[in-house]
């Protein structure tokens, strides 16, 4: 069992920034944070292998976000910098014990955080 508790999150200014926690234990090597709106399903925004450091971003939140981990809190951030109004959303994290198939799948996963909101205003 993993269980995955989040930290975070809140509200800025467009151009702001902000960072996300997510504490885990349990059996696992993937954890990815996603966001939803709203009405619609939820999108991966960065994934990070565990085992070796590697990350994963979406397109869209390439060069704004970093994704990391303290390896002896066994956490990982989401650093988000040069927010904008079209980021607000509710954010997640989730984990998965094994396989890099489709990292920013949100299907692909088995355990998720409570999640956070993240609001930003123009």
């Amino acid at each position: 069992q993993v269980q995955l508790v989040e930290s975070g999150g809140g509200s800025v200014q467009a151009g702001g920034s902000l960072r996300l926690s997510c504490a885990a234990s349990g059996d696992y090597s993937i954890v990815g944070w996603f966001r939803q709106v709203p009405a619609k399903g939820r999108e991966g925004v960065a994934a990070l292998a565990t085992r070796n450091g590697f990350p994963y971003y979406a397109a869209h939140v390439k060069a704004r976000f970093t994704i990391c981990q303290e390896v002896a809190k066994a956490t990982v951030y989401l650093q988000m910098d040069n927010l904008k109004p079209e980021d607000t959303a509710t954010y997640y994290c989730a984990a998965k014990k094994w396989g890099l198939a489709a990292p920013l799948v949100p299907n692909e996963y088995n355990y998720w955080g409570q999640g956070n909101q993240v609001t930003v205003s123009a």
